[in-house]
């Protein structure tokens, strides 16, 4: 891979997990524990909560030692062979290195946050209307969820003939 290909790749997932770390520092510093800030009628959210699992909660229940292994090895590890592979990549474009710095940054900072915080992760906003809410998220689950969505995007485009963006 030429440097500026990796550089959009290494630049996205830097961007990613200084963002992700910068919110959960304020998160902490600026909402109370306990205390739920409701704005526009309360369709945002934002609560400190921390998550022992995955993605809104998915794994919590599992006996500590197993998650443990999961989430604090496992996981990383994937992410590792992950950037090995896209930095070998000779065919991924710019978009898709974009979707996967995003992807792999999102990992790594719940993994350091789970790390920091005696393996929990800062999870702080909430979306919903009336009883109908999402689980309580951060920005890395975003950045995952975004950068998947956009290697799907990419995906389709690439099927049928179209061009992805760039």
């Amino acid at each position: 891979m030429d440097h500026t290909r990796a550089l959009v790749f290494v630049s996205v997932l830097v961007a990613c997990v200084g963002c992700d770390h910068a919110s959960k520092v304020a998160a902490i510093a600026l909402i109370e524990p306990g205390r739920v800030i409701s704005l526009a009628s309360g369709a945002l959210r934002f609560e400190v909560v921390y998550n022992a699992g995955a993605f809104l909660g998915i794994g919590a229940g599992l006996p500590p030692l197993l998650r443990t292994f999961v989430l604090g090895g496992l996981v990383p590890s994937g992410l590792l062979v992950l950037v090995a592979g896209v930095l070998r990549s000779a065919t991924a474009t710019p978009f898709q290195l974009a979707a996967l710095g995003l992807i792999v940054g999102g990992g790594f900072g719940n993994w350091i946050d789970r790390i920091l915080h005696d393996g929990h992760v800062t999870d702080f906003v909430s979306l919903g209307i009336g009883r109908l809410r999402t689980g309580i998220f951060n920005f890395a689950d975003i950045a995952v969820v975004g950068g998947m969505l956009a290697l799907l995007i990419a995906s389709r485009g690439a099927g049928n003939g179209e061009r992805e963006p760039e």
